[in-house]
């Protein structure tokens, strides 16, 4: 999987820290944007952008906002997985048109799975 490379937006970092290593275990690397306002010339900058992570609770936007923004600056193929502690708002995420879900706390040992699901186009709604 090292040619993959994931898209991190969340605005604390220690949650983007968490998911940087669990990408890097499983040989995926990774950017971050913490700052909605630079997500635009972020994505610019990359050559590939394989699957984005976005944390629904963001300051100044929902990640919902920023679901819109993203499907106008990414081809559709790209999943979007809504990455968040609010569990209640995974069929909100589902209705909404995200890809897929994964609650937070990551688990370590379920990651390396979800990934791959994700990576092969199947989706997880997972939200424990």
């Amino acid at each position: 999987m090292s040619d993959i490379h994931a898209l991190i937006i969340d605005d604390h970092v220690d949650n983007l820290d968490v998911l940087d290593r669990l990408l890097a275990l499983n040989g995926v690397s990774s950017s971050a944007v913490m700052n909605v306002a630079e997500l635009e010339s972020v994505v610019a900058q990359l050559a590939k952008i394989d699957v984005v992570f976005l944390d629904l609770e963001l300051p100044k936007h929902s990640g919902y906002e920023v679901l819109e923004i993203l499907r106008g600056l990414l081809p559709a193929s790209v999943p979007v997985i809504a990455c968040t502690v609010h569990s209640n708002e995974i069929d909100r995420a589902r209705a909404f048109g995200f890809d897929g879900f994964i609650g937070k706390p990551i688990n370590p040992a379920l990651f390396p799975h979800q990934l791959q699901e994700i990576l092969q186009g199947n989706a997880v709604w997972e939200a424990v």
